[in-house]
């Protein structure tokens, strides 16, 4: 869509796990897809070859390309909060690259009711609003509500900064990753800003496994024929696929009907009973990227 942008589409990329043709292909996706124009920004640890030329590089802040921050904890994330590297006129929207893109994206940012909010994917029982807050209070930040950091909303002009300067600090103070929250980049947000944390509604995004899988195989087709679930997930723009037990490669390989059991007991069913639409909508994003399928 062409005009001038009302929000920007923010994406982080270090070292060689995902091509620069996953990066083309996601922003042609959410620039296809999207109701309103976007800015397009790649925070990156090296200048990147054959990047779309709409989209703005950003260096990494070098401290948070450090070994121990590009690992299952991702902390390296964190740089997105760096101020001066994400442009502060414009509500930001980060996107994992694992993420595939079904619907209009910008509808995120309709959700940023306040300029110092933060929003995350719910992924935790206990729910980000006043019960998290309450948790939080009582137990001394020791309890807290937590999200998935593969959907961010948040803006850059207000309040965000705090959470890679935090991080810093403390990672200074103690000597290394020295408190539990810093163990992983969604924790330290959804601890860090507790008080300003909100959830991305399941209207608009979700976690696969959170919404797709389940230890009972039963309910998974259950809950894909009840009518006001069928018509949420119809109106989602965007679903991530976290963790190497659903990467698109192993999605792409099965069968219909067929399923699979990850790590943590919850069953998948690929067939269009328990995914809808999502089942070719999957099959269409990667048809077009030999790499994969």
């Amino acid at each position: 869509m062409s005009g001038t942008p009302d929000w920007q589409c923010v994406m982080i990329l270090w070292g060689t796990k995902y091509p620069v043709d996953l990066v083309n292909h996601q922003v042609r996706m959410i620039r296809a897809l999207s109701g309103r124009p976007a800015r397009f920004v790649l925070i990156t640890d090296r200048p990147r070859e054959g990047l779309d030329p709409d989209i703005a590089e950003v260096a990494f802040d070098p401290f948070f390309l450090a070994p121990e921050f590009k690992g299952p904890g991702c902390q390296a994330k964190l740089t997105m909060f760096v101020p001066g590297l994400v442009p502060t006129d414009l509500p930001a929207v980060f996107v994992d690259l694992d993420t595939v893109i079904v619907g209009d994206l910008s509808r995120v940012v309709d959700t940023l009711d306040r300029r110092d909010r933060v929003r995350i994917l719910q992924s935790a029982i206990l729910p980000f609003g006043p019960l998290g807050r309450l948790a939080y209070r009582l137990s001394g930040g020791k309890r807290y509500a937590r999200g998935n950091s593969s959907v961010v909303l948040w803006h850059p002009a207000q309040g965000a900064e705090v959470i890679a300067a935090r991080f810093r600090a403390l990672y200074e103070e103690h000597g290394g990753l020295g408190i539990r929250p810093m163990i992983a980049d969604e924790r330290f947000i959804s601890w860090c800003v507790q008080p300003r944390m909100g959830a991305v509604p399941k209207s608009v995004a979700v976690k696969f496994p959170n919404e797709f899988m389940h230890p009972i195989r039963a309910w998974i087709s259950l809950k894909g024929r009840l009518p006001w679930v069928r018509a949420r997930r119809a109106g989602l723009a965007a679903v991530t696929l976290p963790g190497e037990d659903i990467k698109p490669e192993r999605l792409l390989a099965l069968g219909d009907g067929e399923a699979i059991q990850d790590r943590k007991g919850r069953w998948l069913i690929w067939s269009e009973t328990a995914l809808g639409g999502l089942k070719e909508q999957i099959r269409s994003y990667y048809r077009d990227r030999p790499d994969i399928g």
